[in-house]
């Protein structure tokens, strides 16, 4: 028996696990996706030395009146100062270390477009997740493209239509690079779910362009 929401859209609850590469059009957006951009041996210098060298953070935040640690590690680079806020904190920038630049400007012809910013998250293990979100900040601007860089372990990457509720599976494979385009942020949401298999260390960087807005 169908399903619908509010607004009277039927309502999917399948997950459709993706197995097209390259460009794809989904209802509400587009996205590219690469397995293996970076080849092996890129991907495994890269993985080594982001883990060493990023200043990464702890953050945690305030949930039903307790201090809640996020559950992976955070880092916020870029062009300038201007800070990231998001679940109540503030990510202040560090300056550009020369291998985010080497991977921003091996992707930028890909996603024909300029990235000032760039969040990473460290996932040490499958215990290690992300919530249901979607990237569509005012700062992003209307259509934001965002481009996304996984090295080390494999992580289902979920995507879920906000008004039908559909959901596709991409799984994020060492070296690959997915980049999210079109309507896709304000229609979809997407998250990293935990999982309860042995998994090793991911790191992911999320390339993205903003505007320098008060409060960015």
């Amino acid at each position: 028996m169908n399903q619908f929401d509010l607004f009277g859209n039927p309502v999917s609850s399948k997950v459709v696990v993706a197995t097209q590469t390259g460009a794809v059009s989904i209802k509400n957006g587009e996205y590219i996706f690469i397995p293996g951009f970076f080849n092996q041996q890129e991907s495994d210098f890269y993985l080594k030395i982001l883990k060493e060298k990023v200043l990464w953070k702890q953050e945690s935040m305030n949930m039903y009146g307790k201090k809640v640690e996020f559950p992976r590690l955070v880092a916020w680079y870029g062009d300038d100062e201007t800070p990231y806020s998001f679940s109540g904190i503030s990510l202040h920038p560090n300056p550009w270390m020369k291998e985010l630049l080497e991977i921003k400007y091996r992707i930028e012809p890909i996603a024909n477009s300029s990235f000032n910013r760039l969040l990473l998250n460290f996932y040490r293990s499958g215990r290690d997740s992300v919530s249901w979100h979607s990237d569509a900040e005012p700062e992003l601007g209307k259509n934001p493209i965002i481009a996304s860089v996984s090295f080390g372990a494999t992580r289902k990457f979920q995507l879920r239509h906000v008004q039908t509720r559909e959901k596709i599976e991409i799984h994020l494979t060492h070296g690959s690079l997915l980049i999210m385009q079109g309507e896709l942020q304000h229609y979809w949401q997407h998250q990293v779910p935990k999982t309860d298999k042995k998994v090793g260390e991911r790191i992911n960087l999320t390339f993205r362009a903003m505007n320098s807005l008060p409060g960015g």
